[in-house]
């Protein structure tokens, strides 16, 4: 009884839609059939025959998959050092680096992005006035295929970066210091002390950290929008932002539901991956 209004919410805003997805997925929902569903046609497997045929799915599950192999992990990675560092007993206003770090997280994506396209500018961008001192020409950052995508991730670990290693944070802060200690007696240096201590301990952290990271990679749409439209020539074109073109821009709604149906089974193929990797790790 206690738990049936939360279970109410869960129905309503979570089982119905996604099984309204999946089941608009078999057919050819469109403009025309919101102002009459009598215009919905049953197609079956189509939209997904038509997926598979596409070039554009292709590159965006491309560029999806380049975003959370190299963005995911370097996101972690940042996290992780920046959290380690806070946490370092010689640190001092740990307060002032934890709210700094944290700020940009809670930044509006569009200042960001006013921010970073003056940064990445070809000719007056802070950027490539450094790299010039360093004798390296300057680089066209979101107008060219080669490095838009590099450019998005710099912008996504430095934007959202700060919520993780607020966990790192809290995992960092429940290890006691007894290990470290017992380790220090032992001879272990800072390294054998991280490596041993503060990595096997994190191992829960590590869980959760991976996963949202890995859902929240697959599921970027923020940025390459914001600041690219998915250009230049589809270089940054994910899957989420091509199933909002297909949707919200042609009306293929159906075809929309289709690739929100394949990002759902990447998304619980990834996190059920994770999860199997732990439970290895930890036997």
């Amino acid at each position: 009884m206690f738990v049936t209004p939360a279970l109410v919410l869960i129905g309503v805003f979570f089982v119905i839609p996604v099984i309204s997805v999946f089941l608009l997925s078999f057919t050819d929902f469109d403009i025309y059939s919101i102002g009459d569903v009598a215009n919905t046609r049953f197609v079956g497997l189509g939209n997904y025959r038509a997926l598979v045929a596409s070039p554009l799915f292709w590159t965006a599950l491309r560029n999806t998959a380049y975003y959370v192999a190299v963005g995911g992990p370097l996101s972690v990675a940042v996290s992780l050092a920046a959290a380690v560092l806070i946490n370092a007993r010689l640190t001092r206003w740990k307060p002032f680096f934890r709210s700094a770090y944290f700020a940009p997280w809670v930044t509006t994506l569009v200042a960001v992005a006013l921010v970073w396209r003056y940064v990445y500018h070809p000719q007056y961008g802070p950027l490539n006035a450094a790299l010039g001192v360093l004798g390296i020409g300057p680089i066209d950052w979101l107008g060219s295929p080669r490095w838009a995508m590099p450019a998005i991730i710099l912008v996504s670990v430095w934007k959202n970066f700060g919520y993780n290693m607020l966990v790192f944070l809290a995992g960092l802060q429940l290890i006691p210091d007894d290990l470290y200690e017992a380790a220090e007696l032992d001879g272990a240096g800072a390294w054998h002390r991280f490596r041993h201590v503060t990595v096997p301990m994190l191992g829960p952290t590590f869980l959760f950290v991976g996963v949202v990271t890995m859902i929240a990679a697959v599921q970027i749409f923020s940025e390459p929008y914001v600041m690219t439209q998915g250009g230049p020539l589809k270089s940054t074109l994910t899957l989420v932002l091509f199933m909002y073109e297909q949707g919200f821009r042609w009306w293929r709604l159906g075809f929309a539901a289709a690739i929100a149906v394949v990002l759902f089974l990447l998304t619980l193929l990834g996190t059920l991956l994770q999860l199997r990797l732990r439970r290895e790790r930890a036997a």
